[in-house]
């Protein structure tokens, strides 16, 4: 064994180290964020209902007292907020997953800070991976895998720098890294080997570091898709005068309100989209330099193009007075779906030409 040879493994063994690693201090993160919000749950929440009651209960007693003293004055009518035409209510932001307490602020930047230095060891395992084979680090779905959740977890950490209200989203994140990671290093892993000589090309940088990408700000698009169809069910409980449950009162009542989750998802997805787009004309070039053809309805092809056309159905809805709020909600879920089987489902259930990378 040459000395290049067994470097490689070295850096090979250590990035799994660092991967196993971040998994660890993401655990300690997920702890984290549980103690963010059971401490800011036992705080006195604001309710949402006060926001949808008040200014009618005030109208309410004006009514009254203007009628005790006989006035005969017109008096202004109180004020009925209802849906707008985003399927959302102008109700304020709750207080975040900290409920307003210092304790639970505290342990809520000390999830932060967790997800910061796991997000670099497991950074710092994708790079030493690729410096183990010299290339990218995304050449089968066990690479793929491990880049995509650093790369979800840099957008999360960007918009929190950007001083955006997405704490909320910590613990479904970290959640959701550890799943990845543990699949990617259970069930997808593959040891680290040079990839076959089709993936030789500049494109394997353009093509699929793109498609990280965009799948990771799907993702979080999906995210605030999902909390957005929950908060509005919320809102429509309290503005039907039903008492919601303590689930909700502990948590949803803490999340930014429907408008603005309805909002915030679809700005990320808009901003993306362009992106996948040049996703897949970046593949269709590298299909034809690699195989002689631009497009030859593979499996990998195909369900890329239903993806687009799901975001592109979902983009032209929203925009569309008649299909805001929980519909679009519906579409963007369907879409972001479409994104993870073209993700898992084809490569590991179907056999096409994209299938040679291994598992």
């Amino acid at each position: 064994m040459n000395l290049a040879a067994a470097t490689n493994e070295n850096l090979a063994h250590t990035s799994n180290v660092l991967i196993y690693s971040s998994m660890a201090v993401y655990t300690l993160a997920f702890f984290a964020h549980i103690a963010e919000w059971v401490f800011g749950s036992r705080s006195k929440v604001g309710r949402t209902a006060a926001a949808l009651t008040t200014e009618a209960a005030a109208a309410t007693v004006k009514v009254e007292v203007a009628q005790k003293a006989g006035a005969t004055a017109v008096l202004d009518r109180p004020k009925i907020i209802t849906r707008t035409a985003a399927g959302s209510r102008d109700v304020p932001d709750g207080p975040g997953a900290a409920g307003g307490t210092f304790k639970g602020d505290l342990y809520g930047r000390i999830a932060v800070s967790m997800t910061v230095l796991a997000f670099l060891v497991q950074a710092g395992g994708v790079l030493a991976r690729a410096l183990s084979v010299k290339r990218a680090p995304w050449g089968n779905m066990y690479e793929f895998s491990i880049t995509f959740s650093v790369v979800a977890v840099a957008a999360y950490l960007i918009l929190l720098v950007l001083k955006k209200n997405v704490r909320w989203m910590g613990l479904l994140l970290v959640t959701t890294v550890l799943l990845d990671l543990g699949i990617a290093t259970t069930v997808l892993y593959t040891s680290s080997d040079q990839l076959v000589p089709a993936l030789h090309s500049y494109w394997l940088w353009i093509h699929v570091s793109t498609a990280i990408i965009c799948g990771a700000v799907f993702y979080i698009g999906g995210v605030g898709t999902l909390m957005y169809l929950f908060r509005d069910s919320y809102e429509n409980k309290i503005a039907n005068g039903v008492e919601p449950g303590t689930f909700a009162q502990s948590v949803l009542s803490r999340l930014p309100a429907a408008s603005t989750l309805d909002k915030f998802s679809y700005r990320i997805n808009a901003a993306v989209f362009p992106l996948w787009t040049f996703t897949i004309i970046a593949g269709a070039i590298w299909a034809g330099d690699a195989w002689g053809r631009y497009w030859g309805w593979d499996p990998k092809e195909v369900w890329s193009f239903i993806t687009w056309v799901a975001y592109a159905c979902y983009l032209h809805a929203r925009a569309t007075a008649g299909w805001k709020g929980r519909k679009a909600a519906y579409l963007a879920l369907i879409a972001f779906g479409c994104w993870l089987f073209n993700y898992y489902g084809v490569n590991i259930f179907v056999t096409g030409k994209h299938s040679y990378a291994g598992v």
